[in-house]
């Protein structure tokens, strides 16, 4: 696409037809736009448009904002990328112009940037940041802050991924490159900002975000380790950081909220500064640490409950909560400190506010997510809680009294007076729920803060026989959460006196109550005792069966529960237990009917959609009327139907294989899971077939596809799991380098727990079908040497993580036919690695999960995506069946032992030697006490 008056002409009026409220002449803007995008030079000339002084602004907002997708889609894209000349003239443009530009398309082009320096920085584009260095330098000196702001905002962007990077030595490396560029100028223009602030120039707003930016890039470069240059500067930054803290600036906080909350931005950033200084770099920080934690300290005393200041007051208590778990949490020794955090902290932030209120009423789903879910969502009250958790690690005696103490004098308040002090109850079943804690891998719930039966009986069955259901639906509502959260405490003879209770609250006007209720009912019945068996059976529901299902199904008619989750959960769940005679099923069947027709007609919450699919899959209404968002349930139910055949699968099924392969079949999210767990089934049952022709081809590449996306990753490597775990070695020889380059370019790009945990049990399964001689050869053949960097970096630490009796049987399987097959680690030159091997597998097969997995608190798992977003969840009684690929081998334990018992003898005396000298002392007597359970020996 050529630049001449032609060319902008054409554009210009595309992008002013994008702007039309009519769909007409927008559709035909944006077919043209599309095809004009398919040709060379396009970005250019989209960006020289938006470079135009003549054009009116709204194009060249409209302009921009196209520049920025296209750049997203095709930069680094294999199919139509922008050709390289083209890059290199944008890359030179891009800088000038976006400061030049005006703030709106600024903003654009300053995220366009960073979608080109995600790629192509530093390596590709070296003269990037010195460019932005001499136009900070440059804006600086004329106090350009509108400029100074793109700058930083800029770098800010591009600097992020060193906050989400695995370490290695080329991230070092360019993490270097930005140290050695931007450090000094980054600490200059922090310090010249901070003294025309103290001067009380007149662009206050603009300073101040040049601060907070500052702060943000501070965190990224500080990120990975602390650079020589911070620490050597370490008391300048920390003195303004500190200031900030401390320093009030009336001229801004009196100007009414959009004012604080500059400020506060600014505090939150150091906050969640010093915050990472405490948890990475303690020895270096801890002579500012006394200032900073009075600071804090007393700027809480001074954050006022309006939701407007939530993220300030999260970032400041969660640094407090770093320094309770760490060497210095001595600070909260001091006489009165700990009743002072939980009178002038805690409370007043678990204390119910009225944007609480308003949300219970407003948005149940919400509220149920935060309050419930356990989920990633920062609240005060959670972090409230964290703190005294914190605090806890090394006072428990002393948080234990001081909160039990503060929780009666709550309850006591509201004796005095239950209509003035409802909230103080509240306050203090959240203190009892929230601080309450599990084991991973256990069931029970364990709080010491109360004794749960008599908590129970005198603060929650009150509020349970309520004869008013509508009566303070938020002190219900907790009442209910209690006796869900510690329903396994609660002996059965006393929680069913209370059946009649939660069957009565089904009929409650608020939408969280007979949520709550509903999720209370479901969560009992899958109670079991110590045996194994269920705690309630149909007995114990069969005399109010009648009026639980007639609630169930009428708390569908109440507003804004026609799609209730939780409602359609319990309904699932008592049908599961229940003795449904002929009538009650003919009703239930009716009204699940009657439900999947209106549902059908508008899809709206898709986890209300899964319950009822476990109930009444109809795909002939499905199928008739082209449902898609019931498409996920069919795919999984023509899976039961491939695996319910025999070899060779029958035509009609290959030709529906065929449609599973086309890309179109994977772009909606929602369906993933389900054509996921179908391409197994054809892995398992059609292997000759898949292997033929390019199918392979088509099925790694959805495998290459899926992993690269985080919500995704784990249906990756399902399908590669199958996919060795299927087929024949010689038919996945040409593909194994593909695939371990795809794997450590995932392990480069992020370096999560559930990648590692993913990886390990891959390279595990791959090991045991074929060979420990094949895994180390291909990654080998990828990159030199890279085998012996996977296992100690990422096999031998992570191997504890391992969870669950299959995935522990076969990893540990693997890890022990590794270090006694395999010529790489039986050569004494790799002693180590072999030991601290050993060590590991030690640790995975003598130890409880509990133990290797970190304590969790626990929130009920009241639902498991309360969102309105088109998700996934796997059909109850459509499971897939997990799969045992050493059903020969009975005790990893035995086998292991049995395993390094045949070693031994090999090389008497080697061996022990260098367990002792790599092998934990704990592990030693484990590896003992294993020897003598199968009466063998390591010589």
């Amino acid at each position: 696409m050529e630049w001449n008056p032609q060319t902008l002409q054409f554009l210009s009026e595309c992008f002013l037809h994008t702007l039309s409220p009519s769909p007409e002449p927008r559709r035909r803007a944006e077919s043209s736009l599309a095809d004009a995008a398919a040709r060379p030079n396009y970005a250019l000339a989209v960006l020289r448009l938006v470079a135009e002084p003549s054009i009116d602004d709204q194009i060249r907002q409209a302009a921009a904002v196209n520049f920025k997708n296209h750049l997203r889609l095709r930069w680094s894209s294999d199919d139509a990328p922008v050709p390289d000349p083209e890059k290199e003239q944008i890359k030179t443009l891009i800088v000038p112009l976006m400061l030049s530009a005006t703030p709106k398309i600024q903003s654009q082009l300053s995220e366009a940037l960073a979608l080109i320096g995600h790629h192509d920085f530093p390596k590709s584009w070296p003269s990037l940041l010195p460019e932005l260095v001499a136009n900070l330098h440059k804006a600086s000196q004329a106090s350009d802050y509108a400029s100074v702001n793109g700058i930083l905002g800029t770098a800010n962007s591009i600097f992020k991924k060193f906050r989400f990077q695995y370490k290695t030595n080329d991230l070092l490396l360019d993490l270097k490159y930005c140290l050695d560029n931007f450090a000094r100028p980054l600490l200059e223009i922090f310090l010249k900002t901070a003294s025309l602030i103290d001067a009380g120039a007149p662009n206050l707003r603009q300073l101040f975000e040049s601060q907070r930016l500052c702060c943000r890039i501070f965190y990224s470069l500080n990120f990975q380790e602390l650079p020589e240059f911070f620490e050597d500067h370490m008391k300048e930054w920390m003195s303004e950081f500190r200031k900030y803290l401390t320093t009030s600036y009336p001229a801004l906080e009196s100007s009414g909220a959009d004012g604080v909350a500059v400020v506060d931005e600014l505090r939150a950033a150091v906050c969640e500064n010093i915050n990472l200084y405490m948890e990475k770099n303690e020895e270096e920080f801890q002579g500012f640490l006394n200032d900073f934690a009075l600071a804090v300290w007393t700027l809480l005393g001074n954050v006022s409950q309006s939701s407007t200041r939530d993220r300030l007051a999260i970032t400041a208590i969660k640094f407090l909560t770093t320094v309770s778990t760490s060497v210095h949490h001595t600070l909260f020794a001091s006489d009165g400190v700990i009743p002072q955090i939980c009178q002038c902290i805690v409370i007043p932030n678990v204390r119910l506010r009225e944007d609480d209120e308003e949300l219970f009423e407003m948005n149940y789903v919400e509220f149920i997510r935060r309050d419930m879910e356990g989920s990633d969502l920062d609240t005060r009250r959670r972090i409230a809680c964290e703190l005294l958790k914190g605090i806890a690690t090394h006072y428990g005696d002393a948080v234990k009294s001081i909160v039990s103490a503060q929780i009666q004098s709550l309850l006591g308040s509201f004796a005095a007076n239950p209509g003035a002090n409802w909230k103080d109850k509240d306050c203090a079943i959240y203190l009892v729920v929230s601080l309450a804690t599990k084991k991973a891998g256990a069931s029970v719930v364990s709080t010491e803060l109360v004794d749960v039966q008599s908590f129970f009986e005198s603060v929650i069955v009150p509020e349970l026989q309520s004869a008013d259901v509508n009566g303070y639906p938020m002190l219900k509502a907790g009442a209910l959460k209690f006796f869900t959260m510690f329903r396994t405490q609660i002996s059965k003879h006393i929680a069913l006196k209370f059946f009649p209770d939660l069957v009565r609250f089904l009929t409650a006007e608020s939408n969280v109550v007979h949520s709550y209720a509903a999720s209370c009912i479901e969560k009992l019945l899958l109670v079991k005792d110590e045996g194994g068996g269920a705690r309630y059976t149909s007995a114990d529901i069969n005399p109010i069966f009648a009026v639980l299902m007639n609630n169930l199904f009428s708390a569908f008619k109440l507003p804004e529960s026609e799609e209730n989750q939780y409602i359609m959960k319990c309904i699932m769940r008592v049908l599961a237990v229940a003795d449904i005679s002929v009538d009650v099923a003919r009703i239930c069947i009716e009204g699940l009917g009657s439900l999947l027709t209106e549902v059908c007609k508008n899809p709206k919450n898709p986890v209300f959609n899964h319950y009822l699919f476990d109930l009444f899959p109809r795909l002939e209404i499905i199928l008739a009327n082209d449902v898609t968002e019931f498409l996920p349930y069919t795919f999984q139910l023509l899976a039961q139907l491939v695996e319910l055949n025999r070899p060779p699968i029958p035509p009609i099924y290959m030709q529906i294989f065929e449609i599973l392969l086309s890309p179109d079949s994977w772009k909606r999210a929602s369906n993933v899971p389900a054509l996921v767990r179908l391409l197994q089934a054809f892995l398992q049952k059609a292997p000759n077939e898949i292997s033929q022709g390019d199918r392979l081809t088509k099925v790694l590449g959805i495998f290459d596809t899926l992993i690269q996306s985080s919500s995704t990753s784990e249906q990756g490597f399902y399908v590669l799991n199958t996919v060795i775990e299927s087929l024949e070695y010689n038919a996945i020889k040409p593909y194994i380098s593909h695939i371990w380059a795809a794997l450590f370019r995932e392990l480069q790009k992020k370096r999560t727990v559930k990648l590692i945990k993913s990886l390990l049990i891959f390279m595990s399964l791959f090991l045991i079908k074929h060979g420990s001689a094949n895994v180390v050869d291909t990654m080998n053949s990828v990159q030199p040497d890279i085998f012996i960097v996977i296992l100690n970096q990422f096999w031998i630490p992570n191997l504890k993580l391992i969870t669950g009796a299959i995935e522990l049987k076969l990893t540990a399987v693997a890890s022990t036919r590794l270090i006694c097959e395999s010529p790489v680690l039986l050569d004494p030159a790799a002693s180590v690695s072999w030991g601290k091997m050993v060590d590991s597998i030690v640790t995975l097969l003598s130890r409880p999960e509990e133990d290797r997995v970190e304590e969790e608190h626990n929130m009920p798992d009241i639902t498991e995506n309360a969102g309105y977003t088109s998700t996934f969840v796997l059909l109850y009684n459509a499971g897939k069946k997990e799969e045992d690929p050493l059903k020969d081998i009975r005790d990893p334990r035995e086998f292991f032992v049995a395993s390094l018992s045949r070693l031994s003898a090999l090389t008497p005396g080697r061996y022990p030697k260098v367990i002792s000298e790599n092998v934990d002392p704990v592990n030693q007597t484990a590896l003992l006490q294993l020897c003598n359970t199968y009466n063998l020996s390591i010589v």
